[in-house]
């Protein structure tokens, strides 16, 4: 079983994406931004799935990263939900919901907070996620129409596409300044942030 799957996501991480792969950009002018420095030195972008695991270990690391440098190192998300995971998609088009009522950051520390709780499930969970939505204090017929809305989940698809075409395969995949970075461990995304900063 976990063959097959495994098949599967190279399939469909090896098919042609929609974003062509010459027009391919790490950041665009409408990419969701995290935190954005006043004195930008650098720019970390974090391709991600809200119902990895292994995002979820690099989640204090990247918090960790806009507290420490937020006046000098913007950090920007861009969904990247892997089709073997059922509830990855569910859980960015929720994210963007938020994210379209200013609520970028808190839903994005929610997920990953409550991952355990919700993860791994085959059931779509989109009615947690309404209810992260109403704890934070939404208008719940916004946020139920910009999940409703099509145009919220070809922005996810986008994501997922480009990146395909900028070489993502996986998740968490970084790009500093522009440029991939092989990250084995948290420390290594720390180390390359300190690196470009000057640290």
């Amino acid at each position: 079983m976990l063959g097959l799957i495994a098949l599967l996501i190279g399939f469909i991480l090896s098919s042609r994406p929609d974003a062509p792969a010459g027009d391919a950009q790490v950041v665009r002018e409408n990419s969701r931004v995290l935190s954005q420095a006043d004195d930008e030195q650098a720019v970390l972008v974090e391709f991600l799935d809200f119902e990895c695991e292994t995002c979820r270990a690099y989640y204090p690391t990247v918090e960790q990263l806009k507290e420490q440098y937020g006046e000098e190192l913007t950090v920007v998300l861009r969904y990247f939900p892997i089709p073997a995971h059922a509830n990855s998609t569910n859980s960015a088009v929720a994210v963007e919901a938020a994210a379209a009522q200013g609520a970028l950051e808190p839903m994005y520390q929610r997920m990953y907070e409550s991952q355990a709780e919700w993860g791994e499930v085959q059931q779509s969970q989109a009615e947690v996620f309404r209810g992260f939505a109403q704890d934070l204090g939404l208008d719940l017929d916004r946020y139920d129409a910009a999940v409703a809305d099509p145009a919220t989940t070809e922005r996810v698809q986008y994501d997922f596409d480009e990146g395909r075409a900028l070489g993502v395969s996986g998740t968490p995949t970084f790009f500093l300044d522009g440029e991939k970075l092989e990250t084995g461990s948290p420390a290594d995304l720390v180390g390359a942030v300190e690196t470009a900063l000057g640290r």
